[in-house]
């Protein structure tokens, strides 16, 4: 691809959005980031960052330099050669696909795709989806939409193509330049100019036959997930009854150099992408008449770990002669993984919610998570402040591994623990993994 004065627009400005306009920006792309969220705008226009683990230090020379840039302003797109589409795909409350943002999206593009000029050295627009969805979504409902809105035909007067991203807040020994990206396009051409622009800023890009085939890779990678942690919770329960370490158990597997790859319980699946990818390829499957035994059966598991916990905080508190309900319980972590401030779909919410339902006194400690943001589903709790850990509880509750946790010392707490991710080093006698 011809680089000079090359310009991109990246939509949406989250957790995959940003990462990948660093990325672009670091490869002398210009990039201009839009968001409808003017706080993220203006927070990268100032050099900042929004995102605990990506540092500022990352964003400002790429602003200083002129290479990144934020906008609100979708008129914007005139002035790129593509646009990557990296917005939410969430569940609706009946755990149906909601496309509405990619959908809302593409009709914000379309009237800027404009047609091809004759002018020399004139390229056809890209348009990427990013975000993960059922296979169909790309060369179906997006392009229906960019088509009747621009006019204009994909794989005629724009490209059209579908890249899963790949990103895992927090992870350090890989990288948005080294993982290798997956795109399929709508036809050959589309798929030809992908891999030009992609290879511009990763180490390696992996073409598929189409949209479809690279959104189905997106869903297997997360079900593969899904249905591993699934197997190994309920193996949990199991092995617990048989008084035996399901922790030790996996981690002797996991010596294994082929054959077994180690997946750890938890109490309740977390983060934007396991939690909800799976069903996506639910949904779709019922219009071919088939149905996702595995990927029902691995959700129903999943989703019954915070009772399963709730049990076990219970059996603690009895032990003490108490009940939930008038306990004050602190649990530790809002975020869904370690070490992050990434709280979407997190367990800690349900676990929360249910303790109070039960009529438990909830606060929580999280150094990545101060005060609790509005969320979709759980916007009640907005506003809430994350608490010293002290002793003065009746019951604490780790939920996410953060390595804080495990150098906290709890020794000399009297109050019964319950872990549920096996990270506490130093217990007290009160101690039980759940």
């Amino acid at each position: 691809m011809n680089t000079e004065n090359q310009k991109i627009a990246i939509v949406g400005l989250g957790y995959v959005g940003l990462p990948l306009a660093i990325r672009f920006a670091e490869s002398d792309v210009s990039v201009i980031g839009l968001d409808l969220d003017s706080s993220k705008v203006e927070s990268i226009n100032r050099g900042e960052s929004y995102i605990k683990h990506i540092e500022a230090s990352s964003i400002k020379p790429l602003v200083e330099s002129k290479l990144f840039e934020a906008s609100t302003d979708f008129e914007r797109i005139k002035e790129v050669e593509a646009i990557l589409i990296c917005v939410p795909t969430p569940l609706n409350q009946y755990r149906e696909p909601n496309i509405d943002y990619v959908l809302e999206t593409g009709k914000s593009v379309a009237p800027f795709l404009g047609k091809r000029s004759k002018e020399p050295g004139t390229r056809k627009k890209l348009v990427v989806l990013e975000s993960t969805t059922y296979p169909g979504t790309t060369d179906t409902d997006l392009r229906r939409v960019l088509e009747n809105e621009s006019g204009l035909k994909a794989g005629v007067d724009f490209h059209l193509a579908f890249s899963p991203e790949r990103e895992d807040p927090g992870r350090t020994d890989h990288s948005v330049k080294s993982i290798p990206k997956v795109m399929g396009g709508f036809s050959p051409e589309c798929l030809e100019r992908c891999q030009e622009l992609y290879s511009k800023a990763l180490d390696s890009v992996y073409p598929v036959a189409n949209c479809r085939v690279a959104e189905a890779t997106k869903l297997t990678e997360n079900i593969f997930r899904s249905v591993n942690i699934a197997l190994v919770n309920e193996l949990k329960v199991v092995f617990e009854a048989m008084e035996i370490d399901v922790w030790d158990v996996v981690n002797a597997a996991a010596t294994k150099p082929f054959g077994f790859m180690p997946f750890y319980p938890g109490p309740g699946l977390g983060g934007h992408c396991i939690p909800i990818d799976p069903f996506y390829l639910t949904w779709k499957a019922r219009e071919y008449e088939k149905h996702t035994r595995f990927i029902e059966l691995a959700g129903e598991i999943n989703t019954s770990m915070p009772d399963y916990v709730l049990a076990k905080v219970a059996d603690a508190l009895n032990a003490e002669s108490k009940s939930i309900k008038g306990s004050k319980i602190l649990i530790l972590g809002m975020a869904y993984k370690p070490n992050v401030d990434d709280d979407r779909e997190s367990p800690s919410y349900v676990l929360m919610e249910k303790l109070e339902q039960k009529g438990a006194v909830v606060s929580y400690n999280d150094p990545h998570v101060p005060v609790i943001k509005p969320t979709r589903e759980f916007s009640h709790f907005a506003g809430k402040e994350s608490q010293e850990i002290t002793a003065d509880y009746d019951c604490i509750l780790l939920a996410t591994h953060h390595r804080e946790y495990a150098d906290f010392d709890f020794s000399d707490f009297d109050i019964p623990i319950v872990d549920t991710r096996n990270c506490i080093k130093k217990r007290n006698s009160k101690y039980y993994k759940s």
